[in-house]
């Protein structure tokens, strides 16, 4: 394991402890090292090549109201698990309307290190109101979601009845098996221009 990936778990299990996921110093400390050019050119590039290889992707970003992409996560563990990731959202128009960050932390049965990307798909304004007016929030707690499993384009994989959001793992590589979004923390933040 390398060093940034330590740090990287480190982070992400201190950003997981605290009560408040807008205000805590790791949030403030990767936005100030963060580049919005960056994480913009890299979530539109990700996008479009989600859409390349995924038509249901597609089809739905076709009639989402922004979607929010997060290209490169990196997850590691030994027991004790972190994964962390920046990302922005992308509106209907194209535009970028917001950057955010995407941590988690686990435990139990676990080793190795990956990396993946995952996009949220916003399809009504009451689900894009929800998430672009607040400065954080857990996934599993609003608005509701539908994993859609990359493999099997036409199967939904739901963890709610509503379908107000859909998610989309794309580009994963790596040793550890398990992807998930329960309990990942999206918290809003500022990078550097």
């Amino acid at each position: 394991m390398n060093i940034r990936l330590i740090a990287l778990c480190i982070a992400s299990a201190a950003i997981n402890a605290l009560p408040s996921c807008t205000t805590d110093p790791i949030t403030r400390t990767n936005s100030a090292t963060s580049s919005a050019s960056k994480i913009s050119h890299d979530s539109r590039a990700a996008l479009k090549s989600l859409y390349a290889q995924n038509p249901a992707a597609r089809a739905i970003g076709k009639q989402a109201k922004g979607v929010l992409v997060f290209p490169s996560v990196v997850k590691g563990g030994l027991i004790v698990g972190a994964q962390a990731g920046n990302g922005a959202m992308i509106r209907d128009s194209g535009e970028i309307s917001g950057f955010y960050q995407t941590t988690a932390a686990s435990y139990g049965l676990q080793a190795g290190v990956q990396e993946f990307g995952y996009a949220l798909f916003f399809m009504n304004d009451a689900a894009y109101r929800s998430v672009s007016r607040s400065g954080g929030w857990e996934i599993g707690s609003s608005p509701s979601l539908v994993i859609v499993d990359k493999g099997v384009a036409t199967s939904l994989t739901t963890t709610t009845l509503d379908k107000n959001m859909y998610a989309f793992f794309f580009d994963q590589r790596g040793l550890m098996g398990g992807l998930g979004l329960q309990g990942s923390k999206i918290t809003r933040i500022q990078p550097q221009q």
